[in-house]
């Protein structure tokens, strides 16, 4: 029996939470994901990512809850969700001796396609991967970017609804990087895909995702668009702030740790950053021009996400469930703005 989806939900989780033996990997993960949207399950390793994944692909049963891609049970109905569902490993197997053509023709047939129809598409998805001059290469001359596009191209072949990716920037350099977020963009954008991201690296994972889920020992903390967080976690009293002055010395500091409701202030770089527990902005403005000092460079961190994720692990760390109960009573919607 199909799962009734709203129209613009395509991946629907409930109370999702699988143990293995005393460590309880996912606890109680209730989630939703839009059509068409580019989702990051953001955490460190360990954090339940990979299990997640592995229950949506019907590969480990939950002991709790449930879990419906396009309607479909991922559990019950797991050759159906496989059918609908493209997965890329985070790292990509190709037969090293055959081409990128012939790897892609394999995996055609292995999904039952028609020939023509297999070469139709290894020529359309060969150029949406950038890969039209080395499809005739052998893969084991491929850079682990061009292997990154070519699974791509390979978990497109059945033309799946969602695509499923574990760790796609892993190992690439900033060049691959830049093409594959290009290319994650446009399968959510032009071809209307959903794309579920699960990674650890959360500078580039930030540059493409429409929202992020927060994961700490199991459990989601937070979920919603990064300036959405970012905002919570203001309204919370949580400020950073980066600071520079000329001249740059020691009383500089000392004004800084000065400042009213400041944390603690660390220096970075050519900067200093303030962590506190209100907009200090106008307050530094004030003090610096009274002291004589010059600010060189002054800018409130309010999407950082290394930054954000910093402070919701606090949170995780203290056992603080509020942010997770706020998003499950639809706190942060999944909706696009």
């Amino acid at each position: 029996m199909e799962q009734k989806m709203d129209d613009d939900v395509i991946i629907k989780i409930e109370n999702l939470t699988k143990s293995y033996g005393k460590k309880r990997a996912v606890s109680d993960l209730t989630l939703s994901i839009g059509c068409g949207e580019v989702f990051g399950l953001l955490g460190p390793n360990g954090a339940g990512k990979t299990t997640t994944t592995l229950m949506l692909l019907g590969l480990t049963e939950p002991d709790s809850g449930k879990a419906w891609i396009n309607g479909k049970d991922c559990t019950r109905n797991a050759i159906e969700v496989k059918r609908i569902v493209g997965y890329l490993p985070d790292n990509v197997g190709f037969y090293s001796d055959m081409t990128g053509r012939e790897n892609l023709r394999f995996t055609g047939q292995l999904n039952g396609l028609p020939g023509d129809i297999i070469e139709s598409r290894i020529e359309a998805l060969l150029e949406k991967v950038g890969l039209s001059g080395a499809g005739d290469q052998k893969t084991g001359t491929y850079s682990r970017g061009m292997r990154q596009r070519l699974g791509v191209a390979d978990v497109l072949m059945k033309e799946p609804k969602v695509v499923i990716m574990d760790e796609p920037t892993l190992g690439i350099d900033p060049e691959g990087m830049r093409e594959l977020m290009v290319l994650i963009r446009s399968l959510a954008e032009k071809d209307k895909r959903t794309i579920l991201i699960s990674s650890h690296q959360l500078y580039q994972i930030q540059q493409v995702c429409d929202r992020v889920g927060l994961f700490v020992e199991g459990r989601l903390m937070a979920c919603g668009r990064i300036e959405e967080l970012a905002a919570q976690l203001r309204q919370e009293g949580h400020y950073v702030l980066e600071a520079g002055a000329a001249p740059d010395d020691g009383g500089f500091e000392a004004l800084l740790r000065s400042l009213g409701n400041v944390d603690r202030v660390e220096r970075k770089g050519e900067h200093y950053v303030v962590y506190s527990r209100s907009d200090l902005c106008r307050e530094l403005n004030r003090k610096a021009l009274d002291r004589g000092y010059t600010l060189c460079h002054l800018r409130q961190k309010e999407n950082d996400l290394d930054e954000i994720y910093r402070r919701y692990f606090e949170k995780g760390e203290q056992g603080d469930g509020s942010l997770t109960d706020r998003k499950n009573k639809g706190f942060l919607s999944f909706k696009r703005g």
